[in-house]
């Protein structure tokens, strides 16, 4: 079996990407995997680290401002475009895949669109309950759609037919893990209830400021904090607390690291979680159904980071708090709120992995093999 898997630009198209890899991996060990992405993107890194074959193509995203400046670039995107999906042509003529799956970024249009029209089956993957540009313009062309938020299905008006619920891949790559001493290569005490806090890689600057904010009142609290500030943000984090707070001794309950490799493991062992909406986390959320308060980022698509995190407070598995409401006081009190009432989280870790999708990985490989078959 032949398989072409094609998205990337951000961790939330690759990570679910490479999860299913994996998965299709231990099921199929003949499996034949070929990743197209970008020169430039994440994904250029991330996936040959994997030892998984990667052709890269030229394909810029579209911008939505109407200037001079943006329609001459857009008429460029255009060139590219074109001729990424030859390049996209004469790459599954060489692979033959079996399949093409496309899990987001503007990389995966050239390649699904040419799939295909070269009547090959394609998948492509929504993560956000907000479905993207591309996977909107590749529903005419593909086999099927898979989404992992109930509320994307109605936005593929006249495709009904494709859409199937699989959930993100990562849910399952996590759903096991179970509570670890994760938390004491930080510092930390394994037993002691503890929150994260985190936006991102980058970090996120209203989250940040916050946390500095009410650094004393999160020291004098009955738990420990995680404060994961992104990796740009570190120094001048660790300088500003100590402007505001006081230098963090070794026995403050409080720790501040600039970045975790493993979030679920970390995810796993913590109390709560307060972080941005993102999908793959909330996947990793509710698979492992940890309670959360999320504050959604308002620099994203259609805003579709606060539709996300509605799909969970709406199930009273999280706390939504949009970043223009944000203030110190309410993100201390929300945070002091959940970590003095265990009776409420139990109930947010059970609406939460309520939510979850423990077998999305097999659902879309089932999905996957269904198409296979109708070809032969």
């Amino acid at each position: 079996m032949r398989i072409l898997v094609t998205g990337g630009g951000t961790g939330g198209h690759i990570y679910p990407a490479l999860a299913l890899i994996k998965r299709i991996k231990e099921l199929h060990s003949d499996a034949e995997f070929l990743y197209v992405g970008t020169f430039r993107g994440l994904e250029s890194t991330i996936v040959p680290e994997q030892s998984i074959n990667f052709e890269p193509l030229k394909v810029e995203g579209f911008k939505r401002s109407l200037n001079m400046q943006g329609i001459v670039y857009n008429v460029k995107t255009v060139g590219y475009f074109i001729k990424a999906i030859r390049k996209s042509k004469k790459i599954i003529k060489e692979f033959e895949p079996d399949v093409v799956i496309g899990t987001g970024g503007y990389v995966s249009a050239p390649v699904c669109y040419a799939a295909a029209k070269s009547h090959i089956p394609t998948i492509i993957h929504e993560q956000n309950s907000v479905a993207g540009i591309t996977n909107k313009f590749l529903a005419k062309y593909v086999s099927a759609i898979a989404i992992c938020f109930e509320d994307a299905r109605a936005q593929f008006q006249g495709h009904e037919e494709k859409v199937h619920f699989t959930g993100n891949p990562r849910a399952q790559e996590v759903a096991y893990i179970e509570k670890n001493s994760s938390l004491t290569e930080y510092g930390l005490k394994a037993e002691t209830p503890t929150v994260l806090i985190f936006g991102g890689s980058r970090g996120a600057y209203a989250i940040n400021e916050a946390v500095i904010k009410n650094g004393k009142a999160l020291e004098q609290g009955d738990y420990q904090v995680l404060f994961v500030t992104g990796r740009d943000h570190y120094e001048s984090i660790l300088s500003k607390w100590k402007e505001m707070n006081g230098e963090l001794s070794e026995q403050s309950s409080v720790k501040v690291v600039p970045y975790i490799d493993d979030l679920p493991n970390v995810f796993a062992s913590v109390s709560l979680v307060v972080s941005r909406s993102g999908a793959t986390t909330l996947a990793e959320l509710t698979s492992l159904g940890v309670p959360s308060i999320l504050i959604p980022s308002p620099n994203v698509t259609e805003d579709h980071q606060t539709r996300n995190a509605r799909s969970l407070s709406d199930a009273d598995a999280a706390v939504l708090i949009k970043e223009t409401e944000l203030n110190g006081q309410m993100f201390i009190d929300s945070i002091n709120k959940l970590m003095t009432d265990e009776s409420k989280r139990s109930i947010m870790t059970r609406n939460a992995k309520a939510l979850g999708v423990p077998d999305a990985s097999d659902r879309l490989i089932h999905l996957m093999l269904e198409l296979i078959s109708k070809e032969d």
